[in-house]
């Protein structure tokens, strides 16, 4: 017979984690981290409960994010403010990633072989996204109730629609890494100081 952890040891490991988590981040850290991992809009309430901080300090923490350009705010149901991750704070976080692990070069080639296959799918379906997809073969799907046409697959959506966002996070961290050799000074520019 083995002996079981009991319930109250992972309560004590869980408290301790937490414990050693407060005590070595700030409350601005901690916001920012519950803030980066939440998907949907939340309230400063639910932000504080979960960065172990006061509701007031949460909401000072996420406004400031909000002026930063990581956060966006929005009026919830019953009046209240509500905050999310900003969709540029995710581009920027992938496209960085992005770029911390794909040379630029090998990054124009992935870009090149995504624009094919989004061009492959669009000649084999014959609609331009996995949306008009769907709804071209709920429209056939209705108006032909007996016929025995070919269903799309979920997989196949879901691949279309994969690769159009991996190829808009690509196009984002070549921009941004072009961006970057222009600040960078890595251009030619005209006698008048401007860029070419």
């Amino acid at each position: 017979m083995t002996d079981e952890p009991h319930p109250a040891e992972f309560e004590d490991i869980n408290e301790a984690v937490s414990d050693e988590w407060k005590s070595e981040t700030t409350p601005y850290e901690r916001v920012r981290h519950v803030i980066a991992h939440t998907y949907s809009a939340v309230s400063a309430e639910t932000v504080a409960e979960d960065a172990q901080t006061s509701p007031k300090t949460a909401r000072k923490h996420l406004n400031l994010l909000a002026d930063e350009g990581f956060v966006v705010t929005a009026t919830g149901e019953h009046g209240g403010t509500i905050y999310r991750r900003s969709p540029e704070s995710l581009v920027v976080e992938q496209a960085a990633d992005i770029l911390e692990h794909v040379s630029t070069d090998e990054l124009s080639t992935r870009i090149a072989e995504m624009r094919e296959q989004l061009n492959d799918f669009r000649a084999e379906h014959g609609v331009d996204s996995p949306e008009e997809l769907s709804i071209k073969q709920t429209n056939q799907t209705l108006s032909e109730a007996g016929s025995n046409q070919s269903e799309i697959d979920s997989e196949t959506l879901q691949e279309w629609q994969t690769t159009r966002r991996n190829l808009a996070f690509a196009n984002a961290a070549l921009s941004i890494a072009n961006a970057e050799r222009f600040v960078d000074g890595d251009s030619r520019t005209t006698d008048d100081g401007v860029p070419v």
